[in-house]
């Protein structure tokens, strides 16, 4: 009950915040204009995802000061996660305001990765189902430090349609509050219900047709945090990469083979373009609704095996290794027969 009480004040607070925020961002022209690349038409205020930013960073603080207060605990990593947060949350603030150079991007956000890794760990081994234990030794270090500037960057790359940012935020958040709460692990718990909280108030107003956007403050400060997630909890049990993996599964797919189909065709991977899966959906006919409820619903999906390979479910490891694929590579092909027409 008290959970539940929680997340209906948080997601006031949040629907509340975008709000506010929409009515800062068209008194300061902060806008969105629309280009060729664009999926929307007319100009849009942005930066509502700093609503769900401080949500998240309340309830964290609140949390770390119950942790403490429980027992003696290391509340070390927790801190590290609340102070990088802000920092990756500001830097896209001020990108939003001013568009910074990815020199400077890449460069805040490898500093912040670095920082994570130091204070939280690194991952060690990989647990992939149907295969056991893969122990990466000292390589961990970079591919946890890759994984992190990654996908704080992958969520802001798929952050193009109405909804779909928020709603995928909403989806594996609630799946995180079911996975930590099997482990017992509080922070974490709380952490991804703030953020299940943010994403709906944030959906209030940025589902189709979008009052506001999310905005780079707002989707990497949630990439940053699903990356980050894995770590804080992977004292816990479970192989946390792995589960982090499956919650984000839809977004590391679509940026993933987007990335490198442009960068085998000698593309600015990191200019604007309209090629991601959803995006090409929205060009054949579909609207921002029904492709943002098919991520959801994906996102979901994968959220529910990952809770089965968990518990050591038997039907999970290969719905997991083939099914996921397999439907990804279904849904591709159907998305390229209807552009061909």
């Amino acid at each position: 009950m008290t959970s539940i009480l929680i997340f209906a004040l948080l997601t006031i607070l949040s629907a509340i915040g975008v709000w506010i925020i929409r009515q800062y961002a068209e008194r300061r022209r902060i806008m969105d204009h629309p280009n060729e690349r664009s999926s929307h038409s007319a100009p849009t205020p942005r930066g509502g995802g700093l609503a769900i930013v401080i949500v998240v960073l309340i309830a964290g603080c609140v949390a770390v000061v119950a942790e403490r207060s429980r027992s003696p605990i290391d509340i070390s990593p927790s801190l590290i996660y609340l102070v990088c947060g802000a920092v990756i949350a500001y830097l896209g603030w001020r990108d939003d305001l001013h568009s910074l150079s990815p020199r400077v991007r890449f460069g805040v956000q490898g500093l912040v990765a670095l920082a994570s890794v130091l204070g939280m760990g690194y991952f060690k081994s990989v647990t992939i189902p149907l295969f056991g234990q893969l122990q990466l030794g000292a390589v961990g270090f970079i591919i946890t430090i890759l994984w992190i500037v990654g996908l704080t960057n992958a969520y802001n790359f798929m952050d193009g349609i109405d909804g779909i940012a928020g709603g995928v935020a909403l989806s594996a958040a609630l799946g995180w509050m079911f996975l930590a709460s099997r482990t017992n692990n509080d922070f974490v718990y709380w952490v991804a219900l703030a953020v299940a909280a943010g994403g709906l108030g944030f959906l209030f107003h940025n589902w189709s047709p979008a009052k506001i956007f999310m905005g780079d403050a707002g989707s990497t400060f949630l990439g940053y945090t699903f990356a980050v997630l894995p770590l804080l909890s992977a004292d816990a049990g479970g192989d946390a990469l792995m589960l982090g993996t499956l919650l984000m599964w839809t977004f590391i797919m679509d940026a993933g083979v987007t990335f490198i189909r442009r960068a085998l065709k000698r593309e600015n991977v990191f200019a604007a373009h309209r090629n991601h899966l959803y995006q090409r959906l929205v060009i054949a006919g579909y609207k921002h609704a029904a492709v943002t409820l098919l991520y959801i619903f994906l996102t979901l999906l994968a959220a529910a095996l990952a809770y089965a390979w968990s518990w050591g479910q038997p039907y999970a490891p290969p719905l997991i290794i083939i099914g996921l694929p397999l439907l990804w590579l279904i849904l591709s092909r159907y998305v390229r027969n209807l552009n061909l027409k």
